[in-house]
């Protein structure tokens, strides 16, 4: 049986993946941040998908140790992995900092996925034909790396920096492909589309949930914007497909900077030693 791992997979698009998955055959693992919301969303997939294949894991994406902690229990339970949806994500209204002292926005959605995707490279490269599925934006295109103020102290935008965020993640995807070339694990980005989610809403306060609830009507669902995720974890058309980026299930140009592969491997190096890699 398959094994997937999806992160943030307690609500929006990281539940839809997970249902999808299980309804696939595929035992699923949810990675989810806070215990009780992650066991509602654990039973919920399970009635959804009519699956028991599916297991409850928790560990924080804004904190170095408890990824750490997450990938040695993850290797104890399991033998192999085949398909990593790096899924999670973070919009802070207002500047914030991870336990580890790193701007919200790139410590969850790119650092916290660079040390759990490096983690579990091995367990990936033991499955048949391991995918790595890296949920990105079409924000990336106004997001810039600055790496003489890569956390915003001399002063914080939240499109700026959820955009720097995530070019980061395909800079990431870019500069992964390049290190997985003639092995069998293939690592692609997807931009999902506006989906209604709770992205944006306070981690800890749930501030900005009403802004969510208005804008809702106007965006797609959880289970449109998970399509994408779904097909690259699954197609057999995308099977030897690496380092693109994908939208509605089509490969899409990114941004120049997107492209920049001095960029791309600058980032790299930043990433291994700010997580101590």
């Amino acid at each position: 049986m398959k094994i997937a791992l999806v992160t943030g997979a307690n609500s929006g698009m990281g539940l839809a993946t997970t249902v999808e998955l299980a309804k696939q055959g595929m035992h699923v693992v949810m990675l989810c941040r806070n215990p009780r919301k992650g066991k509602v969303a654990w039973i919920s997939a399970k009635e959804q998908s009519r699956s028991q294949e599916i297991t409850l894991m928790n560990a924080d994406l804004g904190s170095m140790e408890s990824i750490r902690e997450f990938a040695a229990e993850f290797k104890k339970k399991f033998d192999h992995l085949d398909i990593l949806v790096n899924n999670a994500g973070v919009v802070s209204l207002k500047r914030q900092l991870t336990d580890d002292g790193f701007e919200s926005q790139l410590g969850v959605n790119h650092l916290g996925h660079f040390l759990l995707t490096n983690l579990l490279l091995d367990e990936l490269k033991k499955s048949q034909a391991g995918r790595i599925i890296v949920v990105s934006s079409g924000a990336h295109k106004w997001g810039k790396i600055d790496f003489d103020d890569p956390h915003f102290e001399k002063g914080y935008n939240v499109a700026k920096g959820y955009g720097r965020s995530k070019l980061a993640n395909i800079l990431f995807t870019k500069a992964l492909a390049k290190r997985l070339e003639g092995t069998n694990v293939t690592v692609n980005a997807v931009h999902p589309g506006a989906v209604a989610t709770n992205l944006g809403v306070n981690r800890k306060t749930e501030f900005g949930r009403s802004i969510t609830r208005v804008l809702k009507p106007f965006f797609q669902t959880a289970e449109e914007g998970a399509k994408t995720a779904v097909y690259l974890a699954t197609s057999n058309e995308v099977a030897d497909v690496s380092g693109r980026y994908f939208y509605k299930m089509k490969e899409v140009d990114v941004s120049e900077d997107a492209k920049n592969e001095w960029l791309a491997e600058e980032l790299w190096g930043w990433s291994e030693e700010r997580v101590g890699l």
